[in-house]
C-alpha cells in the first residue's frame, strides 16, 4: 500500500502536467488553462526540466503530491492507455486525476492514523473506513467521476480527528491553531508540542529549534517555513510535500524516513 501512494511518474502518463490549470505566479511561471500540456512536458510523459524546476520558475511543481493517484488512473482506471495513442480518454482521464488524487490522500491519512498507537480503539473504524476508501479507487471511470468525495471527506475526517486528539493527549499544552493565519510569524524555539496545527497557514513562518513532537499537520501550508533544527518526532499527518516546500535540514527532514 505504501508503495501505491508514492508517484511513480514512470508509470504514469504526465497527468499532473495536463489535467489541472495553473496561473502565472510565484509558483509557476506561465498561465496554463486544464487540460492542455504544459510545454516542459516531453514525448515519454517526463518533465524536460524536473532537475531545474525551481530554477526555471516552476517550484509549484516541486512541492505537488499525487499520492501515486497518476499510475492508479494510468495503469488501473484506464489499463495502461494514455490519452496521446487514444485522444478520446483525455476528457474522462483527466477528469478521474483530481478524484483519485483525494481518494489517495485519504488513504494515506487513514494509514497514518493506523500507525498510531494510541488510536488503537479506534482501528477497527479506520481500517473500515480504509477498506471503503480503496474500494472507490477500483471504479470504472464514469462512477469515478460521480463520487461525492467531500461528503466521504465528511464521513472520514472526524475519525481522523479523534485519532489525533488521542495521539496528541499526553504532549503537554497542545496549543489549538487550526486554520489560523501564521504567515511569517516568528515561532522560533516555540513550544508547539500537540498542537493542533490542521489547515493553519504558516507560510513563511520561523520555526526554527521549535518543539513540534506531536503537532498535527494536516493540511498546514508550510511554503517557505524555516524548520530548521524543529524537533518534528512524532509528528502527526505531515507529508513529503509539506516538507518540501519548507526550509528542512538533516534533523527536521529525517522525519520522512522514519519507518
Amino acid at each position: 500500500m505504501e508503495r501505491s501512494l508514492e508517484a511513480d511518474c514512470a508509470r504514469c502518463a504526465g497527468l499532473c502536467c495536463v489535467a489541472p490549470a495553473f496561473a502565472r505566479s510565484s509558483d509557476f511561471a506561465i498561465d496554463k488553462p486544464a487540460g492542455r500540456p504544459c510545454p516542459n512536458l516531453r514525448d515519454d510523459f517526463r518533465c524536460g526540466i524536473h532537475d531545474r524546476l525551481a530554477q526555471r520558475g516552476f517550484p509549484g511543481c516541486t512541492v505537488f503530491d499525487c499520492f501515486g493517484a497518476g499510475q492508479q488512473v494510468t495503469q488501473v482506471t484506464f489499463g495502461g492507455r494514455d490519452w496521446r495513442s487514444a485522444p478520446e480518454i483525455a476528457g474522462p482521464m483527466f477528469a478521474a486525476l483530481p478524484v483519485m488524487r483525494q481518494l489517495h490522500e485519504l488513504i494515506w491519512y487513514l494509514t497514518e492514523a493506523l500507525r498510531l498507537a494510541a488510536a488503537r480503539p479506534l482501528h477497527g473504524r479506520l481500517r473500515s473506513a480504509l477498506a471503503e476508501t480503496e474500494e472507490l479507487t477500483g471504479y470504472a471511470p464514469g462512477d469515478l467521476a460521480a463520487i461525492d468525495v467531500d461528503a466521504h471527506r465528511r464521513r472520514v475526517n472526524p475519525l481522523l480527528l479523534q485519532a489525533s486528539d488521542l495521539a496528541r493527549a499526553g504532549a503537554g499544552r497542545r496549543p489549538d491553531h487550526r486554520g489560523a493565519d501564521l504567515i511569517g510569524r516568528r515561532l522560533r524555539k516555540a513550544d508547539l508540542r500537540g498542537a493542533n496545527l490542521r489547515g493553519a497557514l504558516l507560510i513563511g513562518a520561523d520555526l526554527r529549534d521549535a518543539d513540534l513532537r506531536r503537532a498535527d499537520f494536516t493540511g498546514a501550508d508550510l511554503r517557505g517555513a524555516d524548520l530548521r533544527g524543529a524537533d518534528l518526532r512524532g509528528a502527526l499527518f505531515l507529508t513529503r510535500a509539506q516538507l518540501r516546500a519548507a526550509r528542512t535540514d538533516p534533523r527536521s527532514a529525517a522525519v520522512i524516513d522514519r519507518p
